[in-house]
């Protein structure tokens, strides 16, 4: 299996504020759906109660929550380790949030497919984890436009 974690992050690694993401880049949208679609996605419950319509279409959906509630088209495991035991070898694993999340699985991961975004922003209270020992593997830049108010690179980490 391999373990991938998705996130868009400022230049100070902030990934959320209230719950909510600070960026609307549609580019990073794009991006987040063509990567992840066909595979497990793994999340928190927050992460999990932050979507719009609930559980992503086309893909297998996990929601990390130690309750009992049921989450609509999403299986619910206690924890990250029990979660990723129900996955098999060859599946595609993209953790997708929250900070909490994130920081348990860049102990485990294999890959990390960032939207490093070219601001910070004034507020933020979710913070991606420091990644400095991982090895930039690819870059891509892409400046402001109509659609993008930040310029931001799409940048995947190998470890080292």
């Amino acid at each position: 299996m391999r373990i991938n974690i998705i996130a868009a992050v400022a230049s100070n690694r902030a990934i959320g504020n209230d719950n909510r993401l600070l960026y609307w880049l549609p580019n990073d949208l794009r991006r987040f759906k063509s990567l992840t679609i066909g595979h497990t996605i793994i999340m928190g419950r927050r992460t999990f109660e932050s979507l719009p319509k609930g559980a992503l279409p086309h893909r297998r959906n996990i929601v990390l929550s130690r309750g009992k509630t049921d989450f609509a088209g999403c299986e619910r495991y206690a924890s990250l380790e029990e979660a990723l035991s129900h996955c098999q070898d060859e599946e595609e694993v993209f953790v997708i949030g929250g900070a909490s999340i994130y920081r348990q699985a860049i102990k485990i991961a294999d890959r990390l497919c960032l939207t490093e975004i070219h601001d910070t922003p004034p507020t933020a209270d979710a913070f991606f984890p420091p990644y400095d020992e991982w090895r930039e593997e690819t870059r891509e830049c892409h400046g402001t436009d109509e659609r993008h108010a930040y310029s931001y690179d799409f940048v995947d980490y190998v470890r080292n």
